[in-house]
């Protein structure tokens, strides 16, 4: 597009009018490490918005801004609302908050989940968040117990084979 139809205006306020980040509407369980990542995050936003703070006249730095200010407000109300769950004072023999889950699938593949809060979840670390269909097929089950996870590419059957706190 030609700068001529561009006006300034429009450049100085571009990513200053970001909509906010969602906030769930379940309980906002955390283990300690999901608790000490969420003051973290907030922490280096906060270091961020310190750095940034003295750059007003860049644009390029208040849109960044912007992303931090929203940030740390998602972040501040995840704080807020945090219920720590301690996953050693769970039942050791039963999958609920905090487990590490081994199972094996009806193909003899062997995988392992942890269960933990929305905000800590991450598959590429097998953190698989509490109100997930994997986890929801697990919690409440012991091992030995078989459970059908229902999941878009076609229904599992698991059998749990270790849990771990």
């Amino acid at each position: 597009m030609s700068r001529g139809f561009v006006k300034e205006d429009d450049l100085e306020h571009a990513g200053t009018d970001l909509p906010e980040r969602p906030v769930s509407t379940h309980p906002n369980y955390v283990t300690p490490a999901g608790l000490a990542q969420l003051e973290a995050q907030a922490q280096a936003l906060e270091q961020e918005r310190l750095t940034l703070n003295h750059r007003k006249d860049d644009p390029t730095a208040n849109q960044r801004f912007g992303v931090i200010e929203r940030d740390l407000r998602y972040i501040s109300a995840r704080l807020e609302t945090a219920i720590l769950v301690e996953p050693a004072q769970q039942d050791q023999h039963t999958v609920l908050f905090g487990a590490q889950v081994k199972v094996e699938d009806e193909t003899g593949e062997i995988s392992e989940f942890t269960i933990v809060g929305e905000d800590e979840a991450n598959i590429a670390e097998h953190k698989v968040s509490y109100i997930s269909p994997i986890a929801r097929a697990l919690i409440g089950r012991k091992v030995g117990d078989s459970v059908v996870w229902q999941r878009p590419a076609g229904n599992l059957q698991l059998d749990i084979i270790e849990i771990h706190y």
